[in-house]
């Protein structure tokens, strides 16, 4: 386990504990005592956490962490939704993606289709797809860097002030050009959803700007890992009634999937 993979896996056990003593964190990651206060350490400064004598506490801040510790939280489904979004997108479309973990997957994978042609894109020599293109507007800054080096998807960035935690640009500048745009489909990662709260951020600008995205949509596609269903977070970013598909991983429970179904939306377990 590296110090990126360690420090990630403290916040999480947070997290779920609230609070962590030194020598049970030592013993669960399997490092010495000595490594787990300068963990704790380098996350207090960055105020992930609150130190305590013999440990650590969960800082309000720590349940909204920044997203280059999210990676590593649900990778392998994560991936498969992002791949499942991406199966979605034909030739020609204009892709809403704001910020995210999940939507940075669903980004790589619509740009492999892009690589390859997609399904309809015509097929030039050695199976690149020569006739296959998309417009993706997106607000978030490391989506927009993976995706400008690809030849076959044009890239409109929003306005905005940028935010450290999800890299995302927010706020009334980028209103400007999202009043202006029209989406075929919005993927919409959140940081909580419920089949009657809604999908939800925990940051109410952030919340703000991607409830214009959606608003710019035909159509709203939730991509969240099932450790987001069920659960509400501070601000609202869409009610239910304008959710139609939301795609999640295998482990969404049975009982929840009804939940949503019951108000209309379409669940891909994928």
């Amino acid at each position: 386990m590296n110090r990126h993979e360690r420090l990630t896996m403290l916040l999480e056990l947070l997290t779920e504990r609230e609070s962590l003593a030194v020598e049970d964190a030592a013993e669960l990651l399997g490092v010495s005592t000595a490594t787990i206060r300068r963990d704790m350490d380098q996350l207090a400064q960055q105020q992930l956490l609150v130190r305590t004598h013999g440990g650590a506490v969960a800082g309000n801040v720590s349940y909204d962490l920044p997203l280059r510790y999210k990676t590593a939280r649900h990778a392998e489904e994560k991936s498969r939704i992002g791949q499942a979004a991406a199966r979605l997108v034909r030739s020609g479309m204009v892709v809403g993606l704001n910020g995210g973990t999940t939507t940075t997957e669903a980004a790589r994978a619509i740009a492999l289709r892009g690589d390859v042609g997609g399904e309809g894109g015509g097929q030039a020599e050695g199976g690149r797809g020569e006739g296959w293109t998309a417009t993706v507007v997106t607000n978030a800054l490391n989506i927009a860097s993976e995706l400008t080096v690809r030849p076959r998807i044009r890239v409109v960035v929003t306005g905005g002030v940028a935010r450290e935690k999800s890299y995302e640009l927010i706020g009334p500048l980028a209103g400007h050009i999202l009043e202006e745009v029209t989406l075929d489909v919005m993927f919409l990662g959140v940081d909580a959803l419920h089949h009657t709260l809604g999908a939800t951020a925990h940051h109410e600008v952030e919340a703000s700007t991607n409830r214009l995205m959606a608003s710019r949509a035909r159509k709203v596609v939730v991509l969240a890992d099932s450790s987001k269903l069920d659960r509400s977070a501070f601000a609202r970013i869409c009610h239910v009634r304008e959710i139609q598909l939301v795609i999640t991983d295998a482990a969404a429970p049975d009982e929840v999937v009804q939940q949503f179904e019951e108000q209309g939306v379409e669940v891909l377990r994928v």
